[in-house]
C-alpha cells in the first residue's frame, strides 16, 4: 500500500492540501475519511469538492440527508458526499443503495465510513485525519490500496 501525507497548516492551506489531494486520486473513486468529530473531515471534503469544480452547489455536510449530490461545473460529473453518523447498522445504507453508488463511477466522498466499511470496495481509499492539538494543523494521510 502507497501512502501520502499532506499537511494543512491552516484554512489558508485548505485550496492547495485540496490541489495536492487531487493530483493523487487517480482512476480511484470511493474515499473514505476518518477522523474524530471536529477533524475537519467536512471542511476538507468542501475544499475538495470546490477543486474539482462544484461552485455553483452548496456543500455541507449530509447529515440529515445522509447523501448530497454535487455537479462539477467544469466537468459535469457527479460527485456524492456521504455522512454515516446517524447510520446505526450496514443495512441502512444498503436501503439508501450505497452499494450503487460505490459502484457508478462517480466520486464518493464518505465521512464515518467505520459504520459502513461491509459495505466499502476493496479499492476504498482511506484518509485519516489527524489534529495537532498544539497548533490546530491537520494532518491527512492517503493510504492507497492495492491494485
Amino acid at each position: 500500500m502507497k501512502q501520502i501525507e499532506i499537511k494543512i497548516a491552516s484554512l489558508d492551506a485548505l485550496p492547495d492540501a485540496a490541489h495536492e489531494f487531487m493530483a493523487h486520486m487517480g482512476d480511484y473513486t470511493v474515499f473514505a475519511f476518518y477522523g474524530e468529530m471536529g477533524a475537519g473531515k467536512t471542511t476538507f471534503i468542501n475544499a475538495l469538492c470546490r477543486a474539482l469544480g462544484v461552485e455553483t452547489d452548496v456543500t455541507n455536510s449530509p447529515s440529515f440527508a445522509i447523501i448530497n449530490e454535487y455537479r462539477s461545473d467544469t466537468t459535469a460529473e457527479l460527485i456524492y458526499h456521504f455522512d454515516c453518523y446517524r447510520l446505526e447498522k450496514e443495512e441502512e445504507a444498503v436501503d439508501l443503495g450505497a452499494e450503487d453508488y460505490f459502484d457508478c463511477g462517480a466520486v464518493c466522498l464518505i465521512e464515518w465510513p467505520e459504520r459502513i466499511e461491509g459495505l466499502l470496495p476493496d479499492d476504498t481509499v482511506r484518509i485519516d485525519i489527524a489534529v495537532d492539538e498544539e497548533t490546530g494543523a491537520r494532518t491527512l494521510l492517503m493510504t492507497l490500496p492495492n491494485d
